[in-house]
């Protein structure tokens, strides 16, 4: 009988031992490939992260050059469900409030003129807003029909109405006793008016398209998807779509031109419009001054027309990208050295698994050698080398550990997320992938995974850590003295 089929037949005479024995060694071997894939997994996703972070701020940046000439005008939270007309009041700078509400964005004022109920201005009135929140609840409402005066004003060339509605699911969460609600957005509509001046002369469509075409004057019932939202709908260029029980084509797919647009698709203003229940109402409106040396003159004087305003210019967007992207600088090396602490941990957990598998195989074949020291006796007074001895038990080692290997594997191919979670410490990469500021930056999800070259790994280390482990007792088999084996009970 050969050396091997001796090894295999003496494993399986004590079938109960070595079924434990292996899976003990199974799961230090699970433990082994688990704790190099989860690092991998975050090496990997921190990578990611960084390559996203980096060409987020690039295009935000090229985005906000391009728009230099463009003023963002929004209705301020103050003013929210308040109307307001131009003929209704009157604001004047320096005055306390008489009338028991902020002025919004500007400081120093009040209103003084009486409010008329008639002239609704923005907020939120039961009914009126059908389908979504607006902006994902940031943005406020506003009458289209009160800020037509702004176009008038020199030094404008064009005035773009806009209508954001996000629609999404709420999440509730605890902080310090108390619970919030929040919604966190699939998607964001965005109804702009399709009219060939503004189209043709003003960065109003989205121009990053993949896939399609973009929008054109006059569309109606169809939509421009990113991405983002061509994945959550299962929808490409052609197919047809469902958005609050409306049914539009999609025209086609356009690629992030920064962090504000990912989840965000684009429609025809009416349509947006008349979906959500809210004809005659937007939430911004976009200015275009006539050239950059005016951009400032006309903020101030949008501002001073309606100081329920809240108005941004490009040159204070890229102030604000500057400080978003410190911020965003600040969170990736908090990343990257929490992952360099999972590093230095996982080598330590590494270092005391390899010991205890290691241990595990010695004290069994130790103790396998001390129960089979007559049946050495025997084999050697009949002829068997030290040799042959010797490499009899160190193959008996490495038969269990390989036999373990394979279960390990088996282990952690399905378990190495898990395994890894709970034996490594937790890498905040922006946290959980189910907040929109996380799904805006595409960020990646931290799942470890074993790969070929784990596989590998963990068959190398079954067979060394098998050998080392046989090592002294199988020497010690060999060097067991026939006449006091035979002697041995």
């Amino acid at each position: 009988m050969g050396i091997v089929s001796r090894a295999i037949r003496n494993i399986s005479r004590r079938k109960i031992r070595a079924l434990l024995v292996i899976i003990a060694l199974g799961f230090s071997m699970a433990i082994m490939i688990s704790i190099p894939a989860g690092v991998i997994a975050n090496q990997q996703a921190a990578t990611t992260l960084a390559t996203n972070l980096g060409n987020t701020i690039t295009e935000t940046g090229q985005t906000i050059n391009q728009t230099l000439l463009q003023i963002d005008c929004s209705l301020s939270s103050d003013f929210a469900g308040f109307g307001f007309g131009p003929q209704n009041f009157t604001f004047v700078p320096g005055q306390g409030d008489r009338n028991g509400f902020s002025s919004g964005g500007s400081s120093g004022g009040s209103w003084i003129a009486g409010l008329d109920p008639s002239q609704f201005g923005g907020g939120t009135v039961s009914g009126r807003f059908g389908g979504g929140a607006f902006g994902g609840g940031q943005a406020n409402p506003m009458n289209e029909s009160l800020y037509t005066d702004i176009s008038q004003i020199a030094g404008v060339a064009a005035v773009e109405p806009v209508l954001q509605a996000s629609e999404g699911s709420n999440v509730t969460t605890s902080f310090m006793g108390r619970t919030f609600t929040r919604m966190v957005p699939d998607y964001t509509i965005e109804g702009i008016p399709l009219i060939s001046g503004l189209i043709d002369n003003y960065p109003i469509v989205p121009t990053n398209i993949t896939s399609g075409r973009t929008l054109q004057a006059g569309d109606s019932g169809v939509v421009v998807l990113s991405e983002n939202n061509s994945a959550y709908f299962n929808a490409g260029v052609g197919d047809t779509i469902s958005i609050l029980d409306n049914t539009f084509k999609v025209v086609g797919i356009h690629g992030s031109s920064g962090v504000s647009d990912t989840i965000v698709l684009y429609m025809n203003l009416s349509d947006a419009q008349r979906i959500t229940n809210n004809e005659g109402y937007i939430t911004s409106l976009r200015v275009f001054a006539t050239s950059s040396d005016v951009v400032s003159q006309v903020a101030t004087d949008i501002q001073s027309l309606h100081p329920e305003l809240t108005v941004t210019t490009g040159q204070e967007r890229l102030n604000q990208l500057q400080s978003l992207q410190s911020a965003y600088d600040t969170a990736l090396a908090n990343a990257q050295a929490s992952i360099a602490q999972t590093e230095v941990t996982a080598f330590e957990e590494i270092i005391v698994v390899i010991t205890a598998t290691s241990l595990i195989v010695l004290f069994v074949m130790l103790y396998t050698v001390r129960e089979r020291t007559k049946e050495i006796g025997t084999l050697k007074a009949i002829g068997f080398s030290n040799a042959t001895v010797m490499g009899q038990f160190i193959l008996e080692g490495i038969l269990l550990s390989l036999i373990a290997g394979v279960v390990g594997i088996a282990i952690g191919v399905v378990a190495a997320p898990t395994i890894s979670g709970l034996i490594l410490p937790s890498v905040n990469l922006f946290s959980s992938s189910s907040t929109p500021f996380a799904r805006a930056l595409n960020m990646p999800t931290v799942a470890a995974s074993v790969n070929l070259e784990l596989i590998a790994l963990a068959f190398g280390a079954a067979l060394l850590l098998g050998a080392l482990g046989s090592l002294y007792p199988a020497w010690r088999a060999a060097k067991i003295r026939p006449a006091e084996a035979m002697k041995y009970e």
